[in-house]
């Protein structure tokens, strides 16, 4: 097996690449730095069971690129340019990808019995069925599939929503729509159609009377989350992952105080400088989402919580089964909140 490392610049999409040579051509399309990278290179050598193969390994970085290779999340895996286990209707993205096995469990990387079947040109429903795109599942509501959570700048939707959440920044507080006319009037449009749009879009929430009741990753009322800035501002966030990317997106340190919603016990994250440390040692967090169709303050934000461990998220996911998730470690979860969140207050 050969294999070979490509920066994003230096290949064509799958549409316009030829087979060259003997052998099978395995392309995995990736994100920078993707921890699962090395279980799935491990898992098609062991898969190849010694037939030759090129094996190249393609960075995405962002969702243009991933459109362009039909990259439904990191790690993808192209057979001769196919993936083997599409999903119909997931959408590209540069987020996270889970596959589940015939067995029901998740990994982040097709299993071995999965890449054989594939690799011998023979279809595998009960695995394809059952894998899980984190974005186009678990996680679309937090990232909104792989389109992230900062607004257009087309029609004021991103001056507004940046007037929002930094106003809940300096004050703890949901700004008025009068606040935010001057950010509006850029566009020629008011506060409150740009609002409405984004409400709409899901990327802030208002109440019947049209005021903000979420801005993520910001709550306007009481939740289990609650986080001090470096300022001494104190906000209300929506869930532990908006929590977890409050730091990276004002570039301040945080501290942020939970609780786990099985027994009470306090869970508390101290970002300073770009590291964590967590309270107890042992805690996790779980990532799940309900059902249906709705905006993530609905469907999600109250199933994505801090746990004391493991074991306590997992009860919790036992008594919660119209919930579907899982536990991600502490640092995936500051990496998932940071990658939502972090550039939601930067320019171009």
């Amino acid at each position: 097996m050969t294999f070979h490392r490509t920066g994003r610049s230096s290949v064509e999409p799958r549409t316009q690449r030829t087979k060259e040579g003997g052998g099978m051509r395995i392309t995995i399309l990736t994100v920078p730095n993707c921890p699962n990278v090395p279980l799935v290179r491990e898992r098609i050598t062991t898969a190849l069971g010694g037939r030759t193969a090129q094996v190249e390994l393609i960075e995405v970085r962002d969702e243009a690129e991933a459109a362009r290779w039909g990259m439904t999340g990191s790690p993808t895996v192209l057979l001769d340019g196919t993936d083997p286990f599409a999903i119909a209707g997931a959408p590209e993205s540069v987020s996270c990808r889970l596959y589940r096995d015939t067995d029901g469990r998740t990994d982040g990387a097709p299993s071995v019995q999965a890449l054989r079947q594939a690799l011998s040109g023979v279809s595998a429903p009960q695995a394809a069925a059952g894998q899980e795109c984190c974005d186009a599942d678990v996680l679309d509501l937090v990232g909104r599939a792989g389109r992230g959570r900062r607004a257009p700048a087309e029609r004021g939707l991103r001056a507004v929503q940046q007037a929002v959440l930094r106003h809940f920044a300096a004050t703890g507080h949901a700004p008025q729509t009068s606040v935010l006319e001057a950010a509006a009037a850029q566009a020629d449009r008011t506060a409150a159609e740009v609002l409405a749009e984004l409400d709409r879009e899901d990327f802030l929430a208002l109440d019947g009377a049209g005021r903000i009741r979420v801005a993520y990753p910001f709550s306007a009322t009481r939740t289990r989350h609650r986080v001090r800035l470096n300022t001494g501002v104190e906000v209300w966030s929506m869930c532990a992952i908006d929590a977890l990317g409050i730091s990276a997106m004002l570039g301040q340190d945080v501290v942020i105080a939970s609780s786990d919603p099985v027994d009470g016990r306090p869970v508390t994250v101290t970002c300073t400088g770009g590291t964590t440390v967590w309270e107890p040692a042992a805690a996790v967090v779980f990532v799940g989402r309900r059902d249906g169709v709705g905006p993530a303050a609905t469907l999600c934000c109250d199933a994505l919580n801090f746990f004391t461990s493991h074991a306590s998220a997992e009860q919790w996911q036992q008594e919660h089964p119209e919930v579907r998730g899982q536990v991600v470690s502490q640092a995936r979860a500051v990496e998932i909140g940071e990658e939502t969140f972090g550039l939601l207050l930067c320019e171009d």
